[in-house]
């Protein structure tokens, strides 16, 4: 394709940035909106977007996400709804308001961070592993409804991933003791996570679909 076109939500910082600025190395023109722009938590921030979102689009990659960490008994409803909206309901509109772009060219590729969390668990993680595994869900279900549009839709699951979020989060020796219980011994870069997302946005990926992919160093073979 002549002008290859893609929309990275929470792109300004962390695997988001990484994802960002590999795919526009790759060619992308990438777009990757504020928080102004594009507030995932508010569904009339998301409507007003599509509605003057008019570009040509090829790449969806829906990154933006919200983890805080509770156990059921203590969950307000906000956090119910904004963990919600944001992981899940978000990028689903996006994803509608943004497809028939990709179905007008006959091509298109929708990449969806997930989480292991969406497949293994931890106590205070059931409300962010819940909004995930529903992604997983919806990447299934659209790759069986987009395929004959040539539209290719998957999940990508980080691990442990080496952001500047989980250094502010996590001290040096619970780092130590994670990266103890990863069989390659460390965790992820996020260069590496954007290498693979890079690969499923690609004309190279013709085949791949409705998968969620596991980057975790082999920690949820454990």
């Amino acid at each position: 394709m002549n002008k290859k076109k893609v929309l990275v939500t929470g792109g300004s910082r962390g695997i988001g940035k990484q994802i960002a600025q590999k795919l526009s190395k790759d060619g992308f023109e990438v777009f990757a909106p504020s928080r102004q722009e594009l507030d995932l938590s508010s569904a009339s921030s998301v409507d007003l977007f599509l509605n003057n979102f008019k570009e040509p689009l090829t790449v969806l990659v829906n990154n933006a996400g919200i983890n805080p960490l509770g156990e059921i008994v203590n969950l307000a409803d906000q956090d119910v709804e904004n963990v919600m909206r944001i992981n899940f309901l978000s990028p689903m509109k996006l994803i509608k308001g943004l497809a028939p772009l990709m179905i007008k060219q006959n091509y298109g590729r929708i990449v969806n961070i997930s989480s292991i969390w969406s497949i293994v668990s931890k106590p205070k993680r059931g409300l962010y592993g819940a909004a995930k595994a529903g992604l997983n869900a919806l990447s299934r279900a659209l790759a069986v409804e987009l395929a004959p549009h040539n539209i290719l839709v998957n999940s990508v699951a980080p691990g442990f991933v080496d952001t500047e979020l989980t250094r502010k989060n996590l001290s040096a020796e619970e780092i130590k003791k994670i990266t103890a219980n990863i069989p390659l011994g460390r965790l992820a870069d996020t260069n590496e996570i954007a290498n693979l997302v890079s690969f499923l946005c690609s004309e190279n990926n013709t085949y791949i679909t409705g998968q969620t992919i596991v980057i975790d160093g082999g920690y949820t073979c454990l």
